[in-house]
C-alpha cells in the first residue's frame, strides 16, 4: 500500500483570485464544501461499505486505519472487482478490492494541478492531507462545481460592467 503525495509545483502562486480560478488552492474548495470524510476500515465487508456509500449518497470512501489513509474504495471498485468478478460482497473485505496506491494532495495544490492529476492518473477522488492528517476529500465534481461557479460569477460581473451597473 502506498501513498503518493502531490505537492504544488508553484506554491508561491497558489492564491485565490476570481480572475484565475484555476490557480485557486483546493483548501479554499474544502472550506466551501466542508471537511466531512466518509470512511471505512479495511476489514469492513464490501456490503457494509456499499451501505455507507448509499447512506451518505457518495461514490467513494476513504479506507482508513489508525487515522491514516490506506486506500480508496469506489463505485467502480464495486462494479469491476466485485460484480464483474462474481465475488460475494458479504464475505469480501474492502482491503481485498480497494485501490491501495492512493494519490493525496495538500491544501495548497491548485485546481489546475488537481485537474491534471484527474486526467493523467484517471482518478476522481483525492484525499487532502496536511501534517499527516486527512482534512477532506476533493472530487472531480467539486472541481467542476467550483469552475462553473467561478465562470458564472465572472459572466455576471462582465454583464454588469457592460450594462453600466459597475462603477470603478
Amino acid at each position: 500500500m502506498g501513498l503518493y503525495h502531490c505537492a504544488p509545483r508553484h506554491a508561491a502562486h497558489t492564491y485565490a483570485n476570481p480572475l484565475y480560478p484555476m490557480k485557486t488552492p483546493v483548501g479554499m474548495l474544502l472550506s466551501r464544501k466542508g471537511s466531512v470524510i466518509h470512511s471505512v476500515a479495511p476489514s469492513a465487508s464490501v456490503a457494509d461499505a456499499v451501505r455507507v456509500m448509499n447512506e451518505h449518497k457518495v461514490g467513494s470512501l476513504v479506507v482508513m486505519e489508525n487515522d491514516g489513509v490506506v486506500g480508496m474504495f469506489t463505485e467502480r471498485d464495486v462494479l469491476t472487482r466485485i460484480v464483474a468478478a462474481g465475488r460475494n460482497p458479504q464475505t469480501t473485505n474492502v482491503h481485498e478490492v480497494m485501490t491501495a496506491k492512493v494519490i493525496t494532495i495538500s491544501p495548497a495544490t491548485t485546481v489546475e494541478q488537481v485537474m491534471d492529476i484527474f486526467a493523467t492518473k484517471r482518478c476522481r477522488h483525492l484525499p487532502v492531507i496536511s501534517d499527516q492528517k486527512v482534512l477532506g476529500l476533493i472530487s472531480i465534481g467539486d472541481v467542476s462545481r467550483w469552475l462553473v461557479d467561478s465562470h458564472r460569477a465572472e459572466a455576471e460581473h462582465l454583464r454588469k460592467y457592460i450594462s453600466g451597473g459597475l462603477t470603478n
